[in-house]
């Protein structure tokens, strides 16, 4: 038996899977996200390892001699997220996640250091973590000279379960602090925001062990074998993986939380000028390219919050597609936006709207607005000389045929 576990935004999700690779059990906790400062986005550590501790009370209780054999655990997750820890390895405060756009400024400094593009192959963005914590530097001066350790979200959960400090390659190729082509850290770029590698987890690629599961954990579920944690991957190389996108050419389109093309490459392929990330895959030697829009199902669930309906209800009242275009137009923006704009001032905006705007109306412009938003990410991607002939979708907002027609016709 083997376990799953993502890390997501709105939710942790686990997995338990056979060794022919068919579901067995799965379990889920949600999360919940604090924006204590307009643009900021945070979640406590402890909130993850509680609801991956839920999660596996459950699976124990479920399918206690199915959790009792397993042998691994996959751990994948949320991008960027600054989690900081003591000497202790307890949180010294809540995470600053992919979404949090207070590093602006300090992005700008770092993007005027030639060395970032030349050495990550990419530009700065506010959301990696490279920035936030030159903004800790900034602005928390105690949290940055008390942080022993700077973890993704996965990582730190692989702390939690394994008592190791370990990150995978296509995870720590988000920081900004990664020689993407070498794969390895970069001293030069950690000590421009005041950090060592000392500072930093050991790396593995995605498909190595890290670290062996905690005995005292393994035997509150009643695994009584050595189980490994593998390297595992940012959330989405460790979907690639699962599509089976891992060879040069094929590509996938995400629509979670926020939209992404994601295409395989067998070489590191760098633009930053374009926006388009290129980043190491989850496998050795492997390298990918990625464009992301920062608000997708997230513009929708906005929607349905506003509207007092959930997104699904509204999209499901589409099917099976729009025949014309909606009469107005949104901006998807909500959150800034990436590629290619690369601007975390951006903000959404409606276009059009009129007396005769109605629900249905409000809910395709969203949809509209995400899919140029990614037909825009396909041009970036072009312009790195990247173009799939086919995209598989994946992500909450696939279950909708009326969605995934509008990304086809834009």
């Amino acid at each position: 038996m083997y376990l799953g576990i993502d890390i997501g935004t709105s939710a942790v999700k686990t997995v338990l899977i056979d060794a022919g690779q068919a579901p067995v059990a799965s379990a889920s906790a949600p999360l919940r996200l604090s924006r204590p400062m307009p643009g900021w986005s945070e979640q406590h550590p402890d909130d993850w390892a509680a609801a991956v501790e839920a999660c596996l009370d459950r699976l124990a209780a479920e399918r206690p001699a199915e959790l009792a054999a397993l042998k691994g655990i996959g751990l994948s997750g949320q991008m960027h997220g600054a989690s900081l820890v003591g000497r202790d390895g307890k949180p010294l405060r809540p995470a600053i996640l992919w979404n949090d756009g207070r590093a602006a400024e300090e992005a700008k400094l770092l993007n005027a250091d030639p060395r970032f593009r030349r050495i990550t192959g990419n530009l700065v963005f506010p959301g990696f973590t490279a920035p936030k914590l030159l903004w800790l530097r900034h602005h928390e001066p105690d949290v940055f000279a008390a942080t022993d350790k700077v973890l993704l979200p996965k990582d730190y959960l692989r702390l939690w379960l394994t008592g190791e400090a370990v990150s995978d390659l296509s995870d720590a190729s988000g920081t900004a602090w990664l020689d993407v082509g070498a794969r390895r850290w970069s001293e030069p770029l950690l000590a421009a925001t005041g950090i060592d590698e000392r500072q930093m987890p050991r790396l593995v690629e995605g498909t190595e062990p890290s670290a062996v599961l905690r005995r005292e954990l393994a035997a509150r579920w009643g695994i009584e074998r050595q189980v490994v944690v593998a390297g595992g991957a940012g959330d989405n190389a460790a979907a690639a993986c699962g599509l089976g996108i891992v060879r040069a050419g094929a590509a996938f389109l995400s629509l979670g939380t926020s939209g992404v093309l994601f295409a395989a490459t067998d070489r590191f392929a760098p633009k930053p000028e374009s926006a388009v990330h290129a980043f190491c895959h989850a496998l050795p030697r492997t390298w990918h390219q990625m464009g992301v829009s920062l608000s997708a199902a997230a513009a929708l669930d906005w929607l349905g919050r506003l509207l007092k309906e959930p997104g699904p209800e509204l999209v499901r009242k589409l099917e099976p597609g729009p025949e014309h275009p909606a009469p107005l137009l949104f901006l998807p923006y909500l959150s800034g936006e990436r590629t290619p704009h690369s601007d975390v001032t951006a903000r959404g905006a409606f276009i059009g709207l009129a007396e005769e705007s109605d629900r249905a109306a409000v809910t395709q412009a969203v949809l509209e607005g995400v899919a140029f938003a990614l037909a825009e990410c396909q041009a970036a991607l072009a312009s790195a000389g990247t173009r799939p002939p086919r995209y598989l979708a994946v992500g909450g907002g696939a279950r909708s045929r009326a969605w995934l027609a509008i990304i086809a016709h834009v």
